[in-house]
């Protein structure tokens, strides 16, 4: 099967809403694409998205703020341990200089050939700037992050299993993808075009206890992988289960797009998804992405009550932000 061409989203449980915000925006130069809340469960709470200018798949990293809930994550095996980002190689120097000054702690590093820097969100999830000059995506640029160093959106994810082997059968069938690089206990897929958006990264951790699979501040939840549409998605659930993978959930309406989630046999939760033709731009015009709170048809009636439950966050709107460019 090559239905799956590379990353659609990835999806965190972070801590604060206002350092997640500031975090992806104020730090990483990241355009707040929407704001609204995470569709499922009863309790309130928010769901970030941040990517480039119009929320492109492959660019966009999805955030559920859950250390209001009381909500809290274990990390671990079987799970998405890094979110790899990428940006140009000669920028590597300017992320250096700038993680220091805003007092982020950070390591260089070397794998698979490529340079790059590591470092944390503020509730311990893990991240990577990776340098890369063969991405052609364009950019959200900001004042600070001009387009000579921006970065260009996910690169890839780094997961932890325990054992490669069933790992490495999903992908190539379930997925299609290939294997291209291993380096030590790390191995690399890549799918559709290959390259910066379509990179999976396995590393094995045989003697790391399991991570939680539940929502829970300082985890990453879930990455979702793009289709074409609602034939493809249908092939391809079809296709998984056929093969034994049971573990697939129905379709989900998003909004923003739809899909289908499934536990891999490493553990992570993966997710098969594509955009409706509107994308975000269903409930606001693209100039105005991420300016206002915006809810689903089905929960609009309970706006009142949601934002009630909600702490606030301070954000800076489209029009201030253009006008610093």
């Amino acid at each position: 099967m090559n239905l799956i061409q590379g990353h659609h989203h990835l999806t965190l449980c972070v801590g604060k809403a206002q350092e997640d915000y500031d975090f992806h925006v104020g730090l990483l130069g990241l355009r707040s694409v929407k704001k609204t809340v995470l569709f499922d469960g009863t309790v309130p709470i928010y769901h970030f998205y941040y990517g480039n200018e119009n929320g492109d798949p492959s660019t966009l990293i999805t955030c559920f703020p859950f250390e209001q809930a009381g909500v809290i994550g274990r990390k671990g095996t079987g799970q998405i341990k890094i979110v790899n980002l990428s940006a140009p190689s000669d920028s590597l120097d300017f992320w250096a200089k700038r993680l220091k000054a805003k007092g982020y702690a950070f390591k260089p590093f070397e794998r698979f050939g490529e340079k790059g820097l590591h470092f944390e969100h503020p509730c311990g999830i893990e991240y990577e700037i990776v340098g890369d000059d063969k991405d052609t995506r364009k950019p959200w640029t900001t004042r600070e992050t001009p387009a000579s160093v921006a970065i260009k959106g996910l690169r890839g994810i780094t997961v932890s299993l325990k054992d490669m082997d069933p790992q490495s059968e999903f992908m190539e069938v379930a997925f299609g993808a290939r294997k291209t690089k291993t380096d030590g206990p790390c191995t690399r897929f890549e799918m559709g075009v290959g390259g910066a958006g379509c990179i999976v990264d396995f590393v094995r951790e045989p003697d790391l206890a399991q991570g939680t699979w539940t929502f829970g501040a300082g985890t990453p939840h879930h990455c979702a992988f793009k289709v074409d549409n609602a034939d493809k998605q249908k092939q391809f659930k079809d296709f998984v289960e056929g093969i034994g993978y049971t573990d697939v959930s129905d379709v989900k309406d998003r909004n923003y797009f739809h899909s289908v989630y499934f536990r891999t046999p490493g553990g992570a939760l993966f997710e098969a998804a594509y955009s409706i033709p509107e994308s975000f731009e269903i409930d606001e015009k693209r100039s105005e992405f991420g300016d206002h709170f915006m809810l689903p048809p089905w929960l609009e009636d309970r706006r009142d009550e949601l934002m009630a439950k909600l702490e606030p966050i301070e954000y800076e709107t489209s029009s201030v932000i253009a006008a610093a460019r």
